[in-house]
């Protein structure tokens, strides 16, 4: 059995060397933003046809249910394939993987601008959907761990907050593009610009170069054991609270998957509307990067996380509440720039910690952690909405992350003291 070292250094006042090579910083810096064009161009199509497909089949059906569905179809790849898929980045070239994937988005949006075309039925938007998820299952844990082997460990906190904000940048445009294209174009259209961007991206990413991870012996062993990374995360006492974290929130607290109604039948703001409302939580997230990138770190992430998940909570219930469009943008808001506190704090701590040689199948888990709180909140939206209606859904989500947020900080006391994230080494694994 493997199981992780204590993640703090022997000295906890030592510091990560900076990069003072102004050369090495400025082709590290190019390096980031390319990977980071590659990450955004795949985010801005996903984000697209999310709202494209949200939007096309709510007018088709008329149900939240099926807006549930649509998350379903797309987090079972995740969940199923997370084993091989961890397995693959960790023994294959993990930028050919990204290209793959991203290549394969590009073709699933080809395919719904024919099935849109064509008037095809739902279970034939289910079955693309569904292929989207496998691909989603390959290319999460890829890119994760093929960011740390193309950049030095010092980078990986600014990168992280560069790549955040240009994801971010993507995720208004997408829903804002979309909620625009939809005013005016045929759904069908508006696929064709997802296949575009998908395959933009695997061009792109097919430019980077090829990472070439170094690893320690003990981390080489473990190269053949399927199921470290499912170990590593559950033997951690930091970075597994952070995952349940979030899982939670989003599983609970999201309220993306209900906007189609929230914009149809409870501010009647229509389309465009729509895509404003999607915009909001990504403007207020790439406002809250770019702050960050000029903030000292902070003295206690852990703390932080909680703080920061159980005032999402509390947005997320005014959200539910909000009957004016003005506030619900404003909340949305409010709640992406939370949201990706959260977010930097998580991936940078999982960076820091995980062993190069298991990294795949560490990020293979993460990303169902990541899939079950995204599409299996969709569901669990689309059910309770069902069942008591869109606003009291989100209300009482919102309610359950604050409640989470008390559990975790009893379970795992670790995570509230938790030191500077710079002051973590990674975990390696060792026989029991």
């Amino acid at each position: 059995m493997w199981v992780p070292r204590c993640s703090v250094p022997d000295d906890p006042s030592a510091k990560v060397p900076r990069v003072n090579d102004p050369e090495a910083q400025r082709a590290s810096d190019r390096k980031i933003i390319r990977v980071g064009l590659a990450r955004s161009l795949n985010t801005l199509g996903r984000q697209i046809l999310s709202v494209a497909v949200g939007w096309e089949l709510y007018e088709l059906t008329d149900s939240p249910l099926t807006l549930g569905i649509v998350g379903l179809v797309q987090v079972l790849p995740v969940v199923a394939l997370f084993l091989p898929a961890g397995y693959l980045v960790d023994h294959r070239d993990r930028r050919a993987l990204t290209t793959l994937a991203a290549t394969v988005t590009g073709l699933v949006g080809l395919g719904l601008a024919v099935a849109s075309w064509f008037a095809a039925p739902v279970l034939a938007f289910y079955a693309l959907l569904l292929v989207l998820g496998c691909a989603t299952a390959l290319h999460s844990p890829a890119a994760s761990a093929y960011i740390p082997t193309i950049l030095p460990r010092e980078a990986l906190v600014r990168a992280n907050a560069i790549i955040s904000s240009m994801y971010e940048l993507s995720a208004i445009l997408g829903p804002a593009l979309a909620g625009m294209m939809l005013w005016k174009l045929a759904p069908a259209a508006v696929y064709v610009v997802v296949g575009a961007t998908g395959l933009a991206s695997a061009i792109l990413y097919r430019t980077l170069p090829a990472g070439r991870p170094t690893e320690a012996p003990a981390a080489t062993a473990a190269r053949r054991d399927w199921r470290v990374g499912l170990r590593f995360i559950f033997a951690s006492r930091l970075l597994l609270p952070a995952l349940t974290l979030d899982l939670f929130a989003v599983l609970f607290a999201g309220a993306i998957a209900l906007l189609p109604v929230i914009a149809k039948d409870i501010l009647f703001v229509g389309p465009l509307g729509l895509g404003v409302l999607r915009a909001a939580p990504s403007l207020g997230a790439i406002a809250m990067a770019l702050v960050g990138t000029r903030l000292p770190p902070w003295k206690r992430p852990g703390r932080v996380l909680m703080i920061v998940v159980a005032l999402f909570g509390a947005v997320t219930i005014g959200f539910g509440l909000s009957r004016s469009f003005a506030l619900s943008v404003v909340l949305l808001a409010v709640s992406g720039a939370l949201d990706n506190i959260s977010v930097v704090i998580r991936i940078t701590l999982e960076q820091l910690v995980v062993p190069d040689a298991i990294r795949g199948r560490v990020s293979a888990v993460h990303s169902v952690f990541i899939g079950m709180s995204n599409e299996l909140g969709e569901l669990e939206s689309g059910i309770a909405a069902t069942l008591i209606g869109a606003g009291p859904a989100i209300v009482l989500g919102g309610a359950v992350a604050i409640a989470v947020v008390g559990v975790v900080a009893v379970v795992w006391p670790e995570i509230v003291q938790m030191p500077p994230l710079a002051e973590l080494k990674p975990e390696e694994p060792v026989a029991a």
